[in-house]
């Protein structure tokens, strides 16, 4: 926690003349920035994986046909099958899973009021007028939605509802092109028809997320959530 508290301390340094009071959370954007480029390479090889995973589609409805009664024989073939297509089931979750230790050190380090036994110095750094330790609740507690601190929670909000439905549009789109198959004799995956409906709007749930956390992971999540969305729209062009 002291050496990324640290380094964050020494990012917003270098920024502070070009974004002054708000060169923290300026030095948290140009973080998750460089997370998102180490992760870049995994979220390439997942857009392959998930292009991949897609043509093996009508094979797999096949092996639902083939194997309807013996669920045990079907779980066995269809991992064969990516084995030997060498496709992993797995490849689109990496991305995400290895950014979860940056959002959890934001999260905490933000969340602390101590650090190796002394005051949390960031935890009186700002974006505008809202504290980056602070949430959504106190920034209504303080002045409402036309605080300083409201204010930019409702930009926050603003940037994910629109990242959020272009995100929305870029999966019913992905999802029209390669639509599920039926698992065989013209019968639908269970419970597949209300994953279907909801996956194009589970981008929104990001809000949530921004409001119950402290607005350093906010930023962050925001950011990270534009940067896959652009990201999935180049990559799956």
């Amino acid at each position: 926690m002291s050496v990324f508290a640290s380094l964050v301390e020494r990012l917003a340094d270098l920024l502070q003349p070009l974004f002054g009071a708000s060169a923290a959370a300026a030095a948290i954007v140009l973080f998750t920035a460089l997370v998102r480029l180490l992760v870049h390479p995994l979220s390439r090889a997942a857009a392959r994986g998930q292009k991949a995973r897609a043509e093996l589609q009508p094979r797999i409805a096949e092996l639902r046909r083939k194997h309807a009664k013996n669920p045990e024989r079907l779980q066995r073939a269809v991992l064969e099958l990516h084995a030997e297509e060498k496709v992993s089931p797995l490849s689109g979750c990496l991305p995400s899973l290895c950014q979860l230790p940056a959002f959890f050190l934001l999260y905490h380090l933000f969340s602390s009021s101590t650090i190796g036994g002394e005051a949390n110095e960031l935890l009186s750094h700002r974006l505008l007028a809202a504290p980056l330790g602070g949430r959504w609740s106190d920034a209504l507690g303080g002045g409402g939605l036309l605080g300083g601190a409201g204010v930019v929670y409702v930009a926050l909000f603003a940037v994910v509802a629109g990242v959020a439905a272009f995100s929305c549009r870029l999966t019913k789109r992905s999802m029209a092109e390669r639509p599920v198959l039926p698992a065989g004799d013209g019968e639908a995956v269970p419970g597949m028809g209300a994953i279907t409906k909801v996956m194009p709007f589970m981008s929104f749930f990001t809000l949530v997320t921004v409001a119950v956390v402290p607005l350093a992971a906010a930023l962050y999540v925001v950011t990270s959530t534009t940067w896959s969305v652009v990201e999935r729209a180049v990559l799956h062009r």
